[in-house]
């Protein structure tokens, strides 16, 4: 059996997990092989912290639970010093770009990675202050990571 992921890594933030405990569980061998991980090369590409980093997968989709956990981790990026990385579904990425926008402090930096390795790949880092200065690109049909720092 094998299990591949279009974007990001398999078994991370995917249903693939799921299949991997199953075999986990029936003793069967599981053999991680090497390829892309969005993930990390969104950390790579991004200008950040990666010596210390924390993938969170997706945030609430409730709008108070979203900006409350923005905020949570923000305040992570000032006391601990250490990246936060997000993802969305592309039909919401307008959405949590917006909120990330509206909620972060204005010398927050976030970086956008979206179709990363394809051919509509955009990575771009700026402050919040930055980025609400130019017009936000359209990521409605692409995966996209989202990484804020100091």
């Amino acid at each position: 059996v094998g299990v591949i992921s279009e974007a990001g890594c398999p078994a991370v933030a995917d249903p693939g997990a799921d299949v991997v405990a199953i075999a986990q569980r029936k003793g069967l061998r599981v053999i991680p092989l090497v390829g892309p991980s969005s993930m990390i090369l969104a950390v790579m590409a991004s200008g950040f912290n990666g010596q210390s980093f924390a993938f969170n997968g997706y945030l609430p989709i409730d709008p108070a639970e979203r900006t409350k956990r923005i905020k949570m981790l923000e305040q992570r990026v000032y006391t601990e010093h250490q990246t936060q990385l997000f993802i969305e579904t592309p039909y919401r990425n307008a959405k949590m770009f917006e909120e990330i926008l509206r909620t972060c402090r204005p010398q927050t930096r976030l970086c956008v990675a979206a179709g990363i390795t394809c051919k509509e790949e955009y990575i771009r880092t700026r402050m919040v202050q930055e980025w609400k200065k130019h017009s936000l690109p359209d990521l409605s049909k692409v995966p996209a990571i989202f990484l804020i720092y100091k």
